[in-house]
């Protein structure tokens, strides 16, 4: 995994500002964040408001010790639904006194048709937070011919899940403690199985890690 920095309040700031426009034609345009998600002017303006309290809040508290890597790649299933887990890594990169600890695991078929990787971050208190959740502090809700996007709750916890009927490629993410980020993702399998696969995190377990 590449070091993952955090990035400037400020140069969030402004890259939802300059979304936003200055006029109603303009409000009613979508922008989206590194995330994918889509929202609206007005939404960006919202989400600006969240995302500078949170940074307020993170400078406050100061940094937290993620837990050890270790400790994530314990809890990444044994298989995704069936599809045999191939590969399990993890590692912590930090700097600047915030650290990011991190365990993924990779599940495939034998052809390599059908494939899930599972992450698992513990993000500390680190401002990275923000950019690898941006959809835990707006709404989405869309839909195409072809799939859909959209927060929603998995369990007692905020998620972001989407998926494409063409190609059955999906994922969905869930927020715990503000702080772990668990994401499933799929490439030709149904949501459902992505879903299933995310079921079998003990995420009532993760958040109680420290």
């Amino acid at each position: 995994m590449k070091l993952i920095q955090s990035v400037p309040v400020f140069l969030l700031a402004a890259t939802l500002l300059m979304s936003c426009g200055g006029n109603k034609e303009e409000e009613k345009a979508e922008s989206s964040d590194d995330d994918g998600t889509s929202i609206s002017a007005s939404e960006s303006v919202d989400a600006l408001k969240k995302m500078a309290d949170q940074a307020e809040e993170m400078q406050k508290n100061g940094p937290v010790e993620t837990v050890d890597f270790r400790k994530l790649k314990e809890m990444l299933p044994a298989d995704a639904d069936g599809l045999a887990r191939k590969e399990a890594t993890g590692e912590k990169n930090g700097m600047a006194g915030f650290n990011i600890s991190t365990a993924k695991g990779e599940y495939r078929n034998d052809d390599d048709s059908q494939s899930i990787e599972v992450n698992i971050v513990d993000a500390g208190g680190t401002g990275a937070l923000m950019g690898m959740a941006a959809w835990s502090i707006i709404e989405v809700d869309k839909e195409t011919e072809n799939g859909y996007e959209k927060t929603t709750k998995f369990g007692d916890y905020k998620a972001y899940e989407k998926y494409d009927n063409s190609s059955k490629n999906g994922e969905i993410a869930v927020l715990i403690n503000n702080r772990f980020i668990v994401t499933a993702k799929g490439n030709g399998v149904d949501m459902s199985k992505i879903k299933a696969t995310l079921e079998d995190i003990e995420l009532g377990k993760l958040a109680d890690l420290k």
